[in-house]
């Protein structure tokens, strides 16, 4: 029987990467047949906290948006389009069932590109206030699974689901 696969993206913090470890133990609790692939940022902390967790993970090139310095954003435009780039060819080769992000900058690239190959794209946001990229891909993507009350003032109310922190 071949196995399902379902990307995982998270990253920049630890405040995003163990929940999405979290993620994964659980899912591949709950179904053996389930094949988990991460997603992140090259040179971050998740490129080693994942296999150390036993997770195979792959880096885009990729960046947050310093919103205090102009000069530190000269090479955004440029990492954001090859990362689409790379999560698309990620995308194709790994055909996997669903995208699950748990926020940061590493996470926008493969659920955008997700979302406009029609993949089911969900959003652990974990905190009671969502970074940059959950509150943009909040409206694209088909679940957002929050562990506050209050979230419809960032996500549209029909895709929340409280479900708590993953533990």
């Amino acid at each position: 029987m071949k196995k399902q696969k379902i990307i995982i993206s998270c990253g920049g913090t630890g405040g995003h990467i163990f929940p999405g470890l979290e993620i994964a133990k659980s899912l591949q609790k709950k179904d053996s047949n389930l094949d988990i692939f991460f997603v992140g940022a090259l040179g971050r902390m998740e490129m080693y906290q994942v296999p150390k967790a036993g997770f195979p993970i792959k880096g885009v090139w990729i960046q947050g948006v310093y919103r205090k310095s102009i000069i530190k954003n000269i090479f955004f435009p440029l990492k954001f389009i090859v990362s689409l780039i790379q999560s698309f060819f990620i995308l194709l080769y790994h055909s996997p069932i669903a995208v699950i992000g748990t926020g940061g900058f590493a996470s926008f690239p493969i659920l955008y590109t997700a979302t406009f190959l029609g993949i089911k794209t969900y959003i652990q946001e974990q905190n009671c206030y969502p970074g940059l990229a959950n509150r943009i891909l909040g409206k694209c993507v088909n679940r957002v699974f929050v562990a506050h009350d209050g979230m419809e003032k960032f996500f549209p109310k029909n895709k929340i689901l409280n479900f708590g922190n993953p533990v």
